[in-house]
């Protein structure tokens, strides 16, 4: 397990939120022009998209925590997000996290695209550095 510090957990966590956001974006913006069912897709397609990205930044500049650690705490960072400011502050009701599509597809797909992202940026640096 690698060290983190509270400066390396507020850059993943910094960076876990701007995953979020973006996701929330898709939600916001998708609720706007379109039917729930396309932004329900949007969002699932999308959510682990803007992850991966958010990944391959973490990993090729920071890099501070494993793949699985990493996706561990991105996904907690949502999950908690979601749960408290989204669902509990602004719904008022947990409806949400009743819908396969709307949420919990979305976190494992979040999880999935996080960790494979790291996984393959550490092989990758790992088989640049043995040639």
């Amino acid at each position: 397990m690698k060290q983190l510090d509270f400066k390396k957990l507020l850059i993943i966590l910094g960076l876990g939120f701007v995953g979020w956001a973006g996701c929330g974006a898709i939600m916001f913006v998708g609720m706007a022009i379109t039917s729930m069912q396309t932004t329900l897709i949007a969002h699932a397609v999308g959510g682990p998209v803007i992850f991966a990205l958010i990944s391959w930044i973490y990993f090729t500049k920071f890099n501070y925590t494993t793949p699985l650690q990493t996706a561990v705490l991105f996904l907690s960072l949502v999950i908690f997000l979601d749960l408290f400011l989204v669902s509990l502050l602004i719904n008022r009701n947990l409806e949400m996290f009743g819908s396969f599509m709307g949420t919990w597809l979305p976190f494992a797909l979040i999880f999935l695209s996080t960790y494979l992202t790291g996984f393959y940026v550490e092989a990758r640096s790992r088989r640049t550095v043995a040639t």
